[in-house]
């Protein structure tokens, strides 16, 4: 083998072992912003998602695809959560003893209509206490924020 073709496969190499570095990069920085805007949407869904249908619920009984659509209702259309959220959420809740769920039609088994308990009822309550506070802390660096920024 003489000395250029050596070079050329040392380059080859090299090059190659550059790109995958910079591949992996890349790859790195794509996780991490997806991980950041899993986090955002994190913040309604695990945060604010379960308290926003216990006070929906708290209006009257409703069905999950309804409840997705007053909530967008209520937000003007800025959030409207998929029902794939909402019904773990309901079905955490009924084993919890926070809301009942009864088929409209008990022979066809349909569609299930929610209901607020006394416990339910309770616990909004308690959640809405606690997550006051939170809520304020987090439009307060929101707007701190939003203020730097534009």
């Amino acid at each position: 083998m003489n000395n250029s073709s050596f070079n050329t496969e040392e380059n080859i190499r090299a090059e190659e072992k550059r790109l995958y570095e910079e591949y992996k990069k890349k790859l790195a920085d794509l996780k991490k912003i997806n991980k950041e805007k899993e986090a955002v949407g994190q913040v309604f869904t695990k945060g604010l998602l379960p308290i926003y249908v216990l006070y929906i619920l708290s209006e009257g009984a409703s069905n999950g695809n309804d409840i997705s659509h007053k909530i967008g209702e209520k937000t003007n259309g800025l959030w409207v959560p998929s029902t794939g959220g909402i019904y773990p959420i309901l079905k955490k809740f009924e084993k919890e003893g926070l809301i009942i769920g009864e088929w409209d039609d008990p022979k066809k088994k349909f569609q299930k209509i929610y209901s607020l308990t006394p416990l339910g009822l309770e616990e909004f309550e308690k959640r809405k206490d606690l997550l006051k506070p939170k809520i304020q802390e987090a439009l307060k660096v929101f707007n701190t924020i939003y203020s730097h920024l534009y």
